[in-house]
């Protein structure tokens, strides 16, 4: 479990920090006159790269590169992305003990077989989306529960696996948490081991493996059960 937010874990931004979150819109202003993320973005971006300016600023032209591509009028909407959203995959309520909004995903309703990786790349942009609208003042993550039960072969999809991390970690960055996997079966781990290479370090460190015996008490431990469904023996209705 996490030992407070992610600004009481870095601080509010020291004065070296700011000044390197200046540098580097000036360096992605030059190449990018269209470049005009706040202050927040561009130290999310400078923080997911180690605070190096060069990184971070490729980093960030390749994401504004992709957001002019991706979501071309500012946001994805509803029907670009209707048959994703018809999946019931998602879904989104509460928060833990951090503040931090809660995605509630839902393997065994993937089917890779029935969709369009396209259209998935737009969906998974689009969750992301809505619950960064949802992060309270001062919070700047969310946290999520993958609920694997019932997950089987015709549910695995390394391709939307690996598309999904790649948008995360490159367009998203130090937005996410903490995530629970819970109810893995033991043929997930063979893909696990497949997606892990694609995975940074930064990020496999908050990908959280829930043993059965454990799930009431870490769940409990990270989220008030009032934040918690139902489903998990808790008070909040989905």
């Amino acid at each position: 479990m996490d030992c407070g937010t992610d600004e009481h874990q870095h601080g509010h931004g020291d004065a070296t920090e700011w000044k390197k979150v200046a540098e580097l819109r000036a360096v992605a202003e030059a190449q990018d006159p269209a470049a005009k993320e706040d202050d927040f973005a561009l130290r999310r971006f400078l923080r997911a790269r180690d605070h190096n300016i060069g990184k971070a600023s490729t980093m960030l032209l390749q994401y504004l590169t992709w957001k002019r591509v991706a979501k071309p009028h500012g946001s994805i909407s509803d029907d670009e992305v209707r048959n994703e959203i018809a999946k019931d995959r998602v879904r989104m309520q509460g928060f833990d003990r951090l503040n931090r909004p809660m995605a509630y995903l839902y393997g065994a309703r993937h089917f890779p077989a029935h969709h369009d990786l396209g259209e998935f790349k737009r969906y998974v942009a689009y969750v992301l989306d809505k619950i960064c609208t949802r992060l309270p003042v001062g919070q700047e993550k969310f946290a999520a529960v993958i609920d694997m039960k019932g997950w089987g072969y015709a549910n695995c999809d390394l391709r939307g696996y690996v598309a999904a991390l790649e948008i995360m970690q490159g367009h998203y960055p130090e937005r996410l948490g903490r995530v629970f996997l819970i109810h893995v079966p033991y043929m997930f781990m063979a893909a696990w081991k497949m997606v892990y290479p694609f995975i940074d370090d930064r990020t496999r460190k908050k990908f959280v493996f829930v043993a059965n015996k454990d799930l009431k008490s870490t769940l409990q431990g990270a989220i008030d059960e009032s934040q918690l469904p139902e489903e998990y023996g808790c008070k909040l209705k989905l």
